[in-house]
């Protein structure tokens, strides 16, 4: 995400929550007193997001200072401190709210992500998240996937093609898709990796008759049929998993041999991370 579209979000984060001022902060708060608090961990997990709080603070008021003492990625436990924040009271209570609610989303992914990782490392699976994420914060989401240890799949329908059952349902067949693709890529003149949904074990055998494909997703396959797929396959192409995976039967999914396995279950069955922010000193 670049600069400019993550002062967007964060700026109109800011109008949800501030609107036309915090009445109270400013009832009871003097505009120049200046205070200092910490970012404190509540539960074991992994913490993500630091780095958007240190862009929402300086977007917010660059006078506040910031003392990391965590990074992206670290394990944090209950009474960790992740940073330490100087500034304006007033300053730091207006962004308070926004800091957490991303801070704490972020983490919870990361650590959902990190708890099914930690599931397939025995085996050669890598975990993909997918498109199901927050309407305009899917590249944060993303992120925290990857702070994780998770990988990310195509970012949007503009960076590879995914040829999924409806496509193939609209084009009359598994081929006429196929080949349809390979015409438009070569009338516009684009250089994109191709990967194809398989329904059933005879769109496999299909799929692999085309050497332009070089992934095939097998969705909501049993386990005893993606078993029969990887040895169809025999590595000549590399085979992505979907389909109602999740914590419980990750594990069932990487031991079949399959190279990717991806799920949206980090992104939409996450529970947020308990963080809180603390006064710890006043001026």
């Amino acid at each position: 995400m670049d600069r400019l579209q993550l002062e967007e979000i964060i700026k109109w984060s800011l109008i949800e929550d501030i609107g036309e001022g915090d009445h109270t902060s400013q009832a009871i708060i003097d505009s120049q007193a200046m205070g200092n608090t910490a970012l404190y961990v509540k539960e074991k997990g992994i913490i993500a997001g630091i780095s958007f709080a240190r862009q929402l603070i300086h977007y917010y008021d660059p006078t506040i200072s910031i003392n990391l003492l965590k990074t992206d990625g670290d394990v944090v436990v209950p009474g960790d401190i992740v940073f330490n924040l100087y500034g304006k009271q007033q300053s730091i209570l207006a962004v308070e709210r926004v800091l957490l609610n991303f801070m704490q989303r972020m983490s919870g992914i990361a650590t959902t992500t990190r708890k099914m990782v930690d599931k397939i490392s025995h085996t050669k699976a890598k975990l993909l998240d997918t498109r199901k994420t927050t309407p305009l914060l899917r590249e944060l989401e993303k992120e925290a996937v990857r702070l994780g240890g998770g990988f990310n799949h195509r970012f949007g329908l503009y960076d590879m093609i995914l040829i999924k059952d409806n496509h193939i349902d609209f084009a009359g067949g598994v081929s006429q898709a196929i080949t349809k693709v390979e015409k438009y890529l070569i009338e516009k003149k684009l250089t994109l990796p191709i990967e194809v949904e398989a329904r059933n074990i005879e769109n496999v055998k299909e799929i692999l008759q085309f050497d332009s494909v070089f992934r095939i997703m097998l969705d909501n396959f049993n386990l005893n049929d993606i078993k029969t797929a990887v040895a169809i396959v025999n590595g000549k192409k590399e085979i992505e998993v979907s389909g109602g995976i999740n914590l419980n039967n990750i594990k069932d999914y990487a031991e079949t041999g399959v190279d990717y396995i991806s799920s949206g279950y980090m992104t939409h069955h996450y529970s947020s991370l308990d963080l809180s922010l603390k006064v710890t000193k006043t001026n």
